[in-house]
């Protein structure tokens, strides 16, 4: 036996006892998409709870992914991409579906991408009989702690003041207790600077009620003007609230919040309406904004909220998402689970189990927790549902996309 024998056969043997007997590697099974399903389910609020519509990949294995969100028209058009191809190539299909089409994709079809992607994930994990955190990574946090708004949960009525509204809520468990600023009926006048006052007397109303260790938070919902923002944050800074959220309207999110951030020193949320990595990158690299609203599906699924978490890691930046519906939030435990930075979930559910998902979320004493169950840990009684789509044949895409001679992905 020469040297070269002797030393493989010695590492051999060494990594069998170390290790016994090594299993042969085992490839994914290859899998085909074969149809797409989207559904309503009983009682849809569309404003509130933007993600209503159910989405199901199925494939050639009999494993079928669930996701949540998009419309019947956008989840027509992003899902014929999808058919006939291996969903377990994930990043693939969602540069696909992003690029597919003329125009780059709007707010309303990433929402779109976003709801296809959670289904992608899903059927990754039944796969590999694991959950998607574990797949992420793993979990970092035994919990993901939770702030309710306005006090939705059990014993509080729209009568109950403010005040025994948000001592309730924290009692409850729960992180923090949210609110509008200064709420009023719909298609009423909305005089800003005199309800800036309002504002600031439920604050210390909020301050009193949870303690002078809880927290709260109050999302000026867009309402006021640069000017008035100012002196609105300026006001209740003394009663330290968690954060103010979306303080100026969106469309000037770039041009008013660095000169917010200069004016005031409470902290600052936004993005809820906003949509991929790169309508979040200038606020976050430049600190415009403390917490980043950013929320599944609306951002483009789980693919691209793990980007975006990545950037605010980057920059030290929390996660705060918006509430959107039960199965994207089961998918935010999953991905955010495994953020290593501050994150924030908002749960309003009052710990009821929904009709048409006998299992989903596992919520206890304001918290959600990570389970084992294998993709997003959901399951759907398909009888509550109506089916308002189904595609089954490939859609060809206006737009094709390029490969460079290195594989990587360029439009065309």
């Amino acid at each position: 036996m020469n040297r070269r024998s002797f030393l493989q056969s010695l590492s051999a043997t060494a990594l069998t006892a170390a290790t016994g007997s090594l299993p042969a590697f085992a490839s994914l099974p290859k899998m085909k998409i074969t149809r797409v399903r989207a559904y309503l389910p009983p009682n849809p609020n569309p404003l509130f709870n933007q993600s209503d519509v159910v989405v199901t990949i199925e494939t050639d294995a009999g494993i079928t992914g669930i996701g949540e969100g998009g419309s019947k028209d956008t989840l027509s058009q992003s899902a014929g991409r999808l058919i006939g191809r291996d969903p377990q190539y994930i990043e693939q299909l969602w540069q696909d579906m992003n690029r597919a089409f003329f125009y780059p994709a709007g707010r309303e079809k990433t929402d779109a991408i976003g709801a296809l992607d959670l289904a992608l994930w899903d059927i990754k994990g039944k796969v590999l009989k694991l959950p998607v955190h574990e797949i992420l990574g793993g979990m970092v946090r035994k919990h993901v702690e939770c702030y309710n708004t306005a006090g939705i949960i059990p014993g509080i009525t729209s009568s109950t003041p403010i005040k025994e509204r948000a001592r309730l809520t924290v009692d409850a468990g729960y992180r923090a207790f949210r609110f509008g600023a200064a709420d009023a009926p719909a298609n009423t006048t909305f005089n800003t600077r005199e309800r800036i006052n309002k504002v600031r007397e439920e604050c210390e109303q909020v301050r009193e009620g949870v303690g002078p260790n809880g927290d709260w938070c109050i999302d000026f919902h867009q309402r006021f003007d640069l000017a008035d923002a100012i002196r609105g944050c300026n006001l209740i800074e003394e009663y330290n609230p968690l954060f103010v959220e979306d303080p100026v309207r969106a469309e000037a999110f770039l041009q008013d919040l660095p000169i917010l951030r200069g004016k005031v020193n409470v902290p600052l949320a936004a993005g809820e309406e906003w949509g991929n990595r790169w309508d979040f990158n200038s606020l976050v690299e430049n600190h415009s904004i403390d917490y980043v609203r950013a929320t599944l599906p609306n951002v483009g699924g789980i693919t691209e909220m793990m980007k975006i978490a990545a950037l605010c890691e980057t920059h030290f930046i929390g996660i705060v998402p918006h509430f959107t519906g039960p199965i994207a939030t089961a998918a935010l435990v999953n991905c955010l689970g495994t953020y290593p930075g501050p994150v924030l979930m908002e749960y309003n559910y009052q710990g009821r189990t929904l009709p048409h998902l006998p299992v989903c979320l596992d919520f206890k004493d304001g918290k959600l927790y990570a389970n084992e169950r294998p993709g997003l840990g959901v399951e759907l009684d398909y009888k509550q549902l109506t089916k308002i789509a189904e595609i089954t044949e490939p859609v060809t895409a206006r737009a094709q996309t390029y490969f460079r001679p290195d594989g990587s992905i360029t439009n065309w």
